[in-house]
């Protein structure tokens, strides 16, 4: 009985011995198929390894024409699409301001304008002129004719800044369309250190005498 059980024990040891080897020999011959599979699939092109282009498609690439056509729509949009969002405040200080100083310059000429005519026409009843003093000043004391050149004067000095706004409006919206453009276009501008230019002497051949010339030689490094 004790040689049976023996028997039996060793047979189960065995089995389980047998079964582990087994496994270990599946395992081992999946992951061989999965390498063998991997290296096949990179020789043939199934799957490829990433290249500089597949790492350049998954960079940000703005479409200069949407960005131009945006800021065109409504100024700063080109620049928030550009994801720019420094200029913003820029682009829309720019306009409030030039926006204000137009508003301002206009209604300063509206006034000058309108005591300019008051005191040059015949009528006694049109005086806005005296609006720009205090009620205790009477006409009788002013100096008529200092005062219509002063008029005149005033106003064609608000006349010409409230241009000038409206000039420098029209400049910033252009600006503001060209910036949202280039920005786009040189969103990927190599701008590294290794940008560099180098200057010094340099020995010209020259095509009228046999001596050499001495000149200056620029190269740009990249």
């Amino acid at each position: 009985m004790r040689t049976i059980a023996l028997l039996l024990c060793s047979l189960v040891a065995i089995t389980s011995q047998a079964q582990q080897l087994v496994r270990h020999d599946i395992i081992d011959e999946k992951l061989d198929t999965v390498v063998l599979t991997d290296s096949t699939a990179l020789l043939t092109g199934k799957i490829e390894p990433p290249t500089a282009k597949t790492i350049e498609s998954t960079r940000f690439n703005p479409n200069p024409m949407r960005a131009m056509w945006l800021s065109a729509l409504c100024p700063g949009l080109g620049q928030i699409y550009n994801r720019r969002y420094w200029k913003l405040p820029i682009v829309i200080g720019a306009f409030v301001g030039l926006t204000y100083g137009t508003s301002w310059n206009n209604r300063m000429l509206n006034d000058y304008s309108k005591a300019y005519r008051d005191i040059t026409d015949n009528d006694p009843n049109t005086r806005s002129y005296m609006d720009f003093y205090p009620p205790t000043v009477n006409e009788s004391d002013l100096d008529k004719t200092w005062l219509t050149s002063t008029l005149k004067n005033r106003k064609d000095y608000y006349r010409r800044y409230r241009d000038i706004c409206i000039i420098g409006i029209a400049a910033v919206y252009v600006l503001n369309v060209i910036d949202a453009y280039v920005d786009a276009s040189m969103m990927h501008f190599d701008v590294s250190p290794d940008l560099s230019m180098r200057w010094g002497p340099a020995v010209i051949d020259s095509q009228t005498t046999r001596l050499p010339a001495i000149g200056l030689g620029c190269s740009l490094d990249f």
